[in-house]
């Protein structure tokens, strides 16, 4: 039975990498039908993004009422209506209005399956779970596009996959005796059962060693995403590349981070969490300097999927070691707001770069990713020195 739970978790992670990228595959098509300027596919991210960290901060409680199994359900049946109505609207607006539903699915579904899987199994399954993710999400185009070159609309594209996630919702309400659910009671000093409350953003605050993990988390995600954001525009309008080599070179990234987490699955047998992160942020280093080098192609190539590598076992290193670092009883709620701290470095970070790239230059891509990897670092060792 477990290993049947399993494969349906590692369904869901795939599931969940779906719909992350359709919505920039999709967009070219969609503006144009709006009216809409191409920049505001940027509200429609960010709404789908402040979804996210509401819903995320609240995994907390929800696992506690519900249990993992039936939020995990819930958020992915949500998903599902929103990509459903996404598929239905010709509407810039009405669009805005399906994003919101959509993000608080996918924030719930997120953290309380990142919490399960921490809690219950091994950290190479961690990593291969996120590994799924980006199977995913790399799908997840194919889909629009077969939608788009068969003569179809971009709303087919959302179609297909919401049809593919109520699937995934009927499966996950069939698994749902398999799941383990939370303990609703405490046994305190004394031996007597008090009831579990869920933690406020205060207490939350106030456990040491939080504060260092949602930086740590701000950090990865903000390098994760600004590396995946600018790099093709970096290797055109500083290496001087083609448009078409920049797309390619820059996919690397996404593949390096891909392969690495099933690579990294396997090395969790031998290193602990901690070990791989350092492992991961070592090799993230050697990428960023490699593409400082002045070797053109070359050095762009390497140093991208260099950058890759090392980002795949953080994310899932990170989420992992946190019932250690935390306890199991705290875990759920340490990961919510991890969560909610990986999506503002999200929404934030790259604006900021945008900001940098058009106001001083966009050849300081490589000094900003070291900058953030640094604090990202310096907050990871303060970490495991404050909860070991």
């Amino acid at each position: 039975m477990t290993h049947l739970l399993l494969a349906v978790i590692y369904l869901s992670f795939t599931s969940l990498g779906l719909p992350d990228s359709l919505l920039g595959s999709a967009w070219p098509s969609m503006y144009g039908e709006f009216s809409v300027p191409v920049s505001y596919a940027g509200f429609v991210s960010m709404i789908i993004a402040i979804g996210t960290v509401i819903s995320s901060l609240q995994s907390d409680r929800l696992t506690l009422r519900l249990g993992t199994g039936k939020v995990t359900a819930i958020s992915v049946a949500t998903t599902a209506v929103a990509l459903l109505g996404f598929s239905t609207s010709h509407s810039f607006w009405v669009i805005c209005l399906w994003a919101i539903p959509y993000g608080l699915g996918a924030g719930s579904v997120d953290a309380s399956l990142n919490n399960y899987v921490a809690l219950h199994y091994a950290s190479r399954h961690m990593n291969w779970l996120h590994c799924m993710w980006g199977v995913g999400a790399s799908i997840g185009p194919y889909i629009m596009g077969y939608a788009l070159t068969g003569g179809k609309s971009w709303n087919s594209g959302y179609l297909i996959i919401s049809i593919l996630q109520i699937i995934l919702t009927f499966l996950l309400i069939c698994s749902l005796p398999l799941w383990k659910g939370r303990t609703a009671t405490a046994t305190d000093s004394s031996g007597r059962e008090t009831p579990v409350r869920p933690l406020s953003l205060k207490q939350i605050f106030q456990i040491p060693g939080a504060k260092d993990v949602m930086i740590t988390f701000f950090c990865y995600c903000a390098l994760e995403q600004t590396t995946g954001l600018w790099a093709s525009s970096y290797l055109v309008l500083h290496r001087n590349l083609t448009t078409q080599t920049a797309a390619f070179l820059a996919s690397l990234f996404f593949i390096g981070i891909t392969v690495g987490r099933a690579i990294s699955g396997f090395m969790t047998i031998k290193f602990n969490d901690v070990q791989m992160i350092r492992l991961g942020e070592g090799i993230i280093f050697l990428g960023i300097i490699t593409l400082l080098l002045p070797f053109g192609k070359v050095s762009s190539m390497t140093g991208l999927i260099l950058i890759g590598l090392g980002c795949a076992p953080i994310y899932p290193c990170i989420i992992h070691s946190t019932p250690k670092h935390f306890g199991a009883d705290r875990s759920q709620a340490l990961i919510g707001v991890q969560m909610a701290s990986a999506y503002i470095g999200i929404c934030l970070m790259p604006p900021i770069f945008g900001l940098i790239a058009n106001h001083i230059s966009i050849a300081l891509l490589p000094i900003f990713l070291l900058a953030v990897l640094i604090l990202m670092g310096f907050m990871h060792e303060l970490l495991i020195k404050t909860c070991n």
